[in-house]
């Protein structure tokens, strides 16, 4: 079985479950929600958002394929480009960190750890990008087919609460450690790469 994660751009959006597709419980605020509803077609706003985020902040979302069927994927955003995110009780997203919106496993998939191998391709992602942490609203009941994140999942991945609550926990997932280990990497390279140097070649200081 060959797993590939992508970012999510207008080409690939229709590879979303149906319903996850058409919702936009994260990407718009309750009353417009509850407009682009009665309007009929609240895919197009999903396509919007994600047009205007793409264009703005850059990638926002990863699909995961299973010999190209799509079996995942997840969204997130800087809380800025999230109206939904004031709305929790353990609101508002720390300052310096991403917020995982929504992620959802298809359910013949689940347990072959896709799950974390999204979460682990945000972390590279936002780290490349400098950011410091991401941030998700769990849910403690875990309702199947919800669009809030089980909170058991996000901790099963690595995040901590930060802010507990009996329903609706902020937790959170730093990415400091990741980045550090990205520049021990880079710079054991640059050691290595410069102990091959020819002398002749040494690079001017």
């Amino acid at each position: 079985m060959s797993r590939r994660l992508v970012n999510v751009t207008l080409d690939n959006l229709d590879d979303l479950p149906r319903r996850c597709r058409r919702c936009v419980f994260w990407e718009l605020d309750p009353v417009s929600g509850a407009r682009a509803l009665e309007a009929g077609d609240p895919g197009l706003e999903k396509e919007a958002w994600i047009s205007s985020t793409l264009l703005e902040w850059g990638s926002c979302g990863k699909i995961v394929y299973v010999d190209d069927v799509p079996a995942g994927f997840v969204l997130f955003a800087p809380p800025l480009y999230v109206p939904r995110s004031i709305s929790f009780p353990t609101s508002p997203v720390s300052a310096d960190a991403v917020l995982l919106m929504t992620a959802h496993i298809v359910p013949e998939f689940a347990g072959g750890g896709l799950g974390r191998m999204l979460v682990q391709g945000v972390a590279k992602d936002l780290t490349r990008r400098g950011v410091k942490a991401v941030e998700a609203f769990g849910d403690l009941k875990g309702e199947d087919g919800g669009c809030v994140v089980p909170a058991d999942y996000l901790l099963s991945v690595g995040f901590k609460t930060v802010r507990p609550h009996h329903r609706y926990p902020r937790l959170r997932l730093e990415l400091k450690s990741a980045l550090s280990w990205r520049e021990d990497v880079e710079v054991a390279l640059e050691r290595l790469l410069g102990s091959m140097t020819p002398e002749g070649m040494l690079r001017p200081v």
